[in-house]
C-alpha cells in the first residue's frame, strides 16, 4: 500500500506539466533597429594654406623677396544638381574632374624698375577661374582659365601636368611642367614700357616640384619649387633683368568641413 501511495504522488505533477508543453510558445519580441541618419543634403569642403612665399620682386626680376603665400582648393561639393568630390577626405579622385583656380599677384612700383623710366605703378591683381582636370594615381593634366581683377583685367591659361609619387601613407610628391599663356592686356601690363609693346601668347614654361605631408586628416604641411622661363616679348621687355625665374613656398594646410 505504501508503494501505490508514493507511485501516486510522484506521478500527480505529470498533468500539469503536460497542460503546460500544450501551451502555445510565444513568438520572439524583435526590436527593431533605428534607421541610420540621412546623410546632411548639402555639403562643402575645403583645404585652406598658409605660410611663406619666395619669389622675384616682380616679373622678369632678379631681386627675390619674402611675402605670405595663400592657397585654396575646394574638396567637396554638393549642393543642388552640384556633386563635386568625394566625402571621404582620403580619397584619390580619378578622371575627368572640374577645379577651382585662383593666383595672387602683388603690386609693383614703378621705382623699384632699375633704367626703364615712364613706368606706371601697378596694383596687385587677383585672378579667379575655374579648370578642368584629368587624375589617375599615378599623373594627372589640367588646364586653368582665370580672369585678373584689379591690376590687369585680362584672361590667362595655365597648362600644366604631374607625376605622382608616394613615398610613405602620409607623404605625396608630385612633379611637372607648367605653361602659361595670356592675352595682349597682360603682357602690356607687366612687360610693356614707353616705346615697347608687349604681345601675348605663351609667356612662360617651366616646371613646379612639390609635396603634401598629412599630420592628420585635417592638417598637413604643402610645399613647392618652381622655375619658369620668360619666352617671347615677356623675355625681350626692357623690363626683364632675368629671363629664369625661381621660387618657393611653404604652408600649413588645414580642412573645413561644413554639411548643413
Amino acid at each position: 500500500m505504501r508503494r501505490l501511495s508514493l507511485l501516486a504522488i510522484a506521478l500527480a505533477p505529470l498533468p500539469a506539466m503536460a497542460g503546460a508543453l500544450d501551451q502555445p510558445v510565444a513568438d520572439p519580441v524583435i526590436v527593431p533597429a533605428a534607421p541610420a541618419p540621412a546623410a546632411p543634403g548639402r555639403v562643402l569642403a575645403f583645404t585652406l594654406r598658409g605660410g611663406v612665399a619666395v619669389s622675384p620682386e616682380y616679373f622678369g626680376s632678379d631681386d627675390y623677396e619674402t611675402g605670405p603665400d595663400l592657397g585654396f582648393t575646394l574638396d567637396r561639393l554638393r549642393f543642388g544638381p552640384f556633386d563635386i568630390g568625394n566625402d571621404d577626405p582620403d580619397f584619390v579622385s580619378t578622371g575627368f574632374g572640374l577645379r577651382g583656380s585662383f593666383r595672387y599677384i602683388g603690386d609693383r612700383d614703378a621705382d623699384d624698375v632699375d633704367g626703364v623710366a615712364g613706368l606706371d605703378d601697378v596694383d596687385a591683381a587677383l585672378e579667379l577661374g575655374l579648370g578642368a582636370g584629368y587624375d589617375t594615381r599615378n599623373f594627372g593634366v589640367f588646364a586653368d582659365v582665370r580672369r585678373g581683377f584689379g591690376g590687369h583685367e585680362s584672361f590667362v591659361a595655365e597648362l600644366g601636368a604631374d607625376a605622382y609619387f608616394y613615398p610613405s601613407e602620409r607623404l605625396t610628391l608630385r612633379a611637372g611642367p607648367r605653361a602659361l599663356f595670356a592675352e595682349d592686356d597682360y603682357a602690356q601690363t607687366y612687360f610693356g614700357t614707353p616705346g615697347f609693346d608687349a604681345d601675348g601668347g605663351l609667356i612662360s614654361a617651366g616646371v613646379e616640384v612639390g609635396g603634401i605631408y598629412a599630420f592628420s586628416e585635417n592638417w598637413g604641411l604643402d610645399g613647392a619649387v618652381t622655375y619658369e622661363r620668360l619666352l617671347n616679348d615677356a623675355a625681350d621687355s626692357p623690363i626683364t633683368e632675368d629671363e629664369e625665374q625661381l621660387g618657393a613656398r611653404l604652408g600649413i594646410t588645414r580642412r573645413i568641413d561644413f554639411r548643413f
